[in-house]
């Protein structure tokens, strides 16, 4: 059967690179790429030949069919991001689907992780975490999802761009407070990598004070039991929701449900 290979590539060191991908990426008949120019580089660097084509989010819809109709043509697919793996965080999805669809092979190069790597380096504890990619840039749902992050008893992995970290961990801050612990890494596996670990305060402080450059991946601690959420931070939560469409009533008895609080309190405030 012909295969798609999702292939997990250096996040940002070569070296990083695993005999088994350097394999795949010599044998497969086409490489479709996030960023073609990056892995060109890369394939120059594991001394491959393969044609390459162009697999981003503004074209991904059908290249994913073109992608599909190779495989029924017999032909061995790789499928590669700017860093990291496929369909994580990254374009991808939509490929695995018609792919496994079509009756194709689909199976995964494993390779490095930034998600991973940061929570190791975190020293938060990894038996349980969550992965929240990147926050939305705007609207209702970032500051919900700040609220959710906030009351999450895990610890919590969020990608940030430099020009967003300040603004994402502020953000963070206002609803989980300014001390809770943060690791912040940045360039992981290149040159310049960096791995500060503090308070939020401190970190929104410290990115302030010294512009932030290149790509960050931020863990943050797992937040207080339930039964130690303030009743404020109940109702802020229960106002979020009733912003995403649900009745006061109704919120108001969900955010009971979700902390210590009776459902009376939270809804008289809301009205």
């Amino acid at each position: 059967m012909p295969t798609l290979y999702l292939c997990a590539t250096p996040i940002g060191n070569l070296g990083d690179v695993s005999e088994r991908l350097a394999e795949v990426l010599r044998s497969v008949d086409v490489v479709y790429a996030e960023d073609t120019r990056r892995t060109s580089t890369l394939l120059r660097f594991v001394d491959s030949d393969r044609p390459i084509r162009s697999y981003f989010v503004g074209n991904e819809s059908y290249r994913a069919a073109e992608l599909v109709e190779r495989l029924i043509d017999g032909e061995d697919v790789a499928l590669v991001t700017d860093a990291g793996t496929p369909a994580v965080a990254d374009p991808g999805v939509s490929a695995v689907a018609a792919a496994a669809e079509a009756g194709a092979t689909v199976t995964v190069i494993p390779g490095p992780s930034a998600v991973t790597a940061a929570l190791a380096l975190s020293g938060f504890g990894g038996d349980r975490f969550v992965f929240e990619g990147f926050l939305p840039r705007r609207g209702d749902e970032r500051r919900l999802r700040a609220s959710e992050i906030a009351r999450d008893t895990r610890p919590v992995v969020l990608f940030c761009s430099p020009r967003r970290v300040v603004d994402d961990l502020a953000l963070i801050a206002e609803a989980a407070g300014g001390d809770r612990r943060v690791c912040v890494c940045r360039e992981l596996t290149k040159q310049y990598e960096e791995v500060w670990r503090g308070s939020i305060a401190e970190a929104i402080h410290h990115w302030t004070q010294k512009p932030p450059r290149g790509e960050f991946t931020v863990v943050i601690e797992g937040g207080r039991t339930d039964a130690e959420v303030s009743l404020e931070q109940a109702i802020e939560r229960a106002r979020l929701l009733v912003e995403e469409g649900a009745s006061k009533s109704d919120a108001a008895r969900q955010v009971a449900k979700e902390t210590s609080f009776s459902k009376g309190p939270i809804y008289d405030a809301l009205l």
